[in-house]
């Protein structure tokens, strides 16, 4: 038995995903002539309460647009030191935006409006200028922690009241108000922009969508043309998308199960010296051993999994992980 807990982003498409896609009508979507894309796109836009929306090949692509709608060069935004548009996007804010980037330590991830007011700079010509927020929700490096609309509902006052924009890489947005029973509607009235990747826990094949107010998604259209995104058919993937929004969110609290689960088997576990809160579908847990032993260990049993550090593990739980494999993998954990 081969269980896969690098991400869930090694999922395959299911059987109705796939008649989906090979049954989507498609046309050039760089002259704006792909259904499947616009249907897409118009439906992500209004499960978030946002106008309009961009169909792009992966997040990192939509939260380097959105960077570069909510800025100018020699501006500075702020983040948690673990985001992924930081740690994990090839130093595109600096590359893609000239903008420098302002690091706040938060609660596995979760940054507060205190934590952020006292970082926003002074118009000063000493200092680049304060023009972005960027949350991420779910937290990847903070074992899928995540936000509630009441915790982001003071940072968007505060964005507002100081004249910036506010962002989210919501990578697992879905995992997030799954977890949390927030409206996913309601975070269109607090962000700029929002992120949604389809790729991850909901298992499409490839693709994320931008979405904003329509001005910026006219501007994020020249963007992603420049950043060479541009697609032609591909209704084929978007229809993927489609599918995933209309039959895999419900199913979310499933892995999440699953990693509770897996949390409470590694808890007992003599080798492992803390498990991180299995809030959502990430186990991150740290090792008496050194990873590389502990993976190796994992491997001899069909285990795959991925290390975040030189003591930390992480297991993702998705789709493709069903019950039997959840029950080999704690059977393992106690004997390894």
């Amino acid at each position: 038995m081969i269980v896969d807990l690098r991400s869930d982003t090694v999922t395959k498409p299911t059987p109705g995903m796939m008649e989906a896609m090979m049954s989507a009508k498609v046309g050039d979507d760089v002259f704006g002539e792909d259904e499947t894309i616009n249907e897409l796109e118009e439906k992500a836009a209004k499960i978030f309460g946002k106008e309009a929306g961009i169909f792009c090949p992966s997040g990192t692509m939509t939260n380097q647009i959105g960077i570069k709608c909510f800025t100018q060069p020699l501006d500075e935004l702020i983040a948690d030191q673990t985001s992924h548009v930081y740690r994990y996007e090839g130093g595109g804010i600096a590359f893609n935006s000239s903008v420098s980037t302002r690091l706040l330590y938060g609660e596995r991830g979760i940054i507060t409006a205190g934590m952020i007011e006292p970082e926003i700079n002074a118009i000063n010509d000493h200092y680049p200028r304060t023009s972005l927020v960027v949350l991420e929700n779910t937290v990847n490096k903070g074992g899928g922690s995540c936000y509630t609309l009441e915790q982001i509902k003071p940072i968007a006052e505060l964005c507002k009241a100081k004249g910036l924009k506010l962002h989210l890489d919501g990578a697992r947005i879905f995992n997030a108000v799954t977890k949390t029973g927030d409206k996913a509607a309601d975070y269109g009235k607090y962000f700029d922009g929002i992120s949604v990747c389809l790729s991850k826990g909901l298992g499409a094949p490839v693709g994320s969508v931008f979405l904003a107010d329509k001005e910026t998604i006219k501007y994020a259209r020249r963007l992603r043309k420049v950043f060479g995104g541009g697609m032609r058919q591909a209704g084929f993937l978007a229809a993927a998308g489609i599918y995933a929004l209309d039959h895999h969110i419900e199913r979310l609290s499933i892995d999440h199960a699953h990693a509770q689960i897996l949390a409470d088997a590694l808890a007992k576990c003599p080798w492992v010296s803390n498990v991180l809160p299995a809030d959502t579908n990430l186990v991150l847990f740290d090792t008496v051993e050194p990873t590389s032993t502990v993976l190796q260990k994992l491997a001899e049993h069909g285990i795959k999994a991925l290390s975040t550090g030189p003591n930390r593990i992480r297991f993702v739980l998705h789709l493709d992980v069903h019950a039997d494999q959840v029950e080999h993998v704690v059977k393992t954990l106690s004997v390894i």
